[in-house]
């Protein structure tokens, strides 16, 4: 029997590249579709990647990516039109007769959620699951460790030796971009075996912030101390970063998601082990990892970059995100909700919740006040 092709969409990007690299390791024949052509799309060219440039919006360019592709790799844009890219790719992949699409999405998704993309997500589940004669399996990350090891995070622990902070108490246990690629490897590989289900890879053990910041404490051979950070200086560092409005709007909605508990509900997972055999890698190894970035590096100008940086979160102006959002004319849904509160996300995430006495329920509902009261005040650090 042929080897099945097999599609990558975000192919340069953080779960498609290692998807990519993970199947042409193995032997695997990989069509990688890119958005431009640069030195990442030329990386995977040398392993071996047959590349393509199309756009994810554009259903006629997949399609003609995807011909003589059986199976694909679906990473949806951070893009506020994502929901017109999981149309287009149902539509492509439908003609061109996909036997399997292992779609990334997130934990969150639910149709109510006060995050826009969020609720695109859950839309584009649910489109991906009607390609006639196509087995689709979601794969379902939550807080990626990615997320909390972003280069300018930890020039702040390298540098500076704070790690900030804005989640309250709550804890995670984040999976590794190579683990959640090594989950949708497996599926693709065997699709037939994994037709509708979910899968929710995560790292081995639930952290806090504090526990996070001992393990960066480890790898910069220096202490690092949690930085609690108010919403008002998440934005704002978010805008510093080159974040873009929308992009803020929707993680801000993931930082009261995270207040709350959500990522901790029904974490960890053994999905990591279980799909391939080898353990969840740790949040630990997975900084080290990062702290080989060259910026991170302990140089007179690296620190003074990285002090810049900080005082530019003082001084720059806050994005109106309400503003924004009138703006941008987003559909709301009448009752927004977060997924805490959604009984209906609960008993699916966790069937046994709805059989569960209440006061043996976890406390999901941390609310943005009870972190206000232990961050610091936000008038005294405008």
């Amino acid at each position: 029997m042929q080897k099945p092709v097999y599609l990558v969409t975000g192919a340069t990007g953080k779960t498609g590249s290692a998807v990519t690299a993970r199947l042409l390791e193995r032997g695997e024949s990989v069509r990688a579709v890119v958005h431009r052509r640069d030195a990442r799309s030329a990386a995977l060219e040398r392993l071996g990647a047959d590349v393509v440039v199309a756009d994810i919006f554009d259903a006629d360019r997949l399609l003609t990516a995807m011909r003589g592709a059986r199976r694909a790799y679906y990473c949806p844009p951070w893009h506020r039109h994502m929901l017109a890219s999981a149309v287009a790719f149902a539509a492509a992949a439908r003609e061109a007769r996909l036997e399997a699409v292992v779609g990334l999405t997130q934990w969150l998704a639910s149709p109510a959620h006060p995050s826009f993309l969020t609720r695109q997500h859950w839309l584009a589940d649910n489109v991906l699951s009607m390609i006639p004669e196509t087995v689709h399996v979601a794969i379902a990350p939550g807080y990626f460790a990615d997320s909390y090891l972003m280069a300018d995070v930890l020039r702040f622990a390298a540098h500076l030796g704070v790690f900030p902070w804005p989640y309250g108490d709550s804890k995670n246990a984040p999976p590794a971009n190579e683990d959640i690629a090594r989950v949708a490897v497996a599926v693709l590989l065997d699709p037939q075996a994994h037709a509708g289900r979910a899968y929710r890879p995560t790292g081995p053990e639930l952290l806090s912030g504090a526990d996070m910041a001992a393990i960066l404490t480890r790898v910069f051979g220096h202490h690092v101390t949690p930085l609690p950070m108010p919403m008002w200086m998440f934005v704002r560092a978010m805008s510093v970063s080159g974040f873009s409005a929308f992009q803020q709007l929707d993680a801000r909605e993931y930082v009261r998601e995270h207040r709350r508990g959500a990522f901790a509900f029904n974490a960890p997972t053994d999905h990591v082990i279980a799909l391939t055999g080898r353990p969840a890698e740790t949040f630990e190894t997975t900084a080290r990892r990062y702290a080989a970035l060259p910026q991170l590096a302990p140089t007179f100008a690296n620190r003074a970059r990285t002090a810049a940086l900080f005082a530019a979160i003082g001084m720059r102006a806050s994005t109106d995100l309400e503003a924004y959002e009138r703006r941008a004319d987003l559909p709301t849904p009448p009752s927004p909700h977060f997924v805490v509160d959604d009984e209906r996300w609960l008993i699916a995430r966790d069937p046994e919740w709805a059989n569960l006495p209440a006061v043996q329920r976890l406390d999901l509902r941390e609310t943005d006040d009870d972190v206000r009261a232990r961050s610091l005040p936000e008038a005294a650090v405008r």
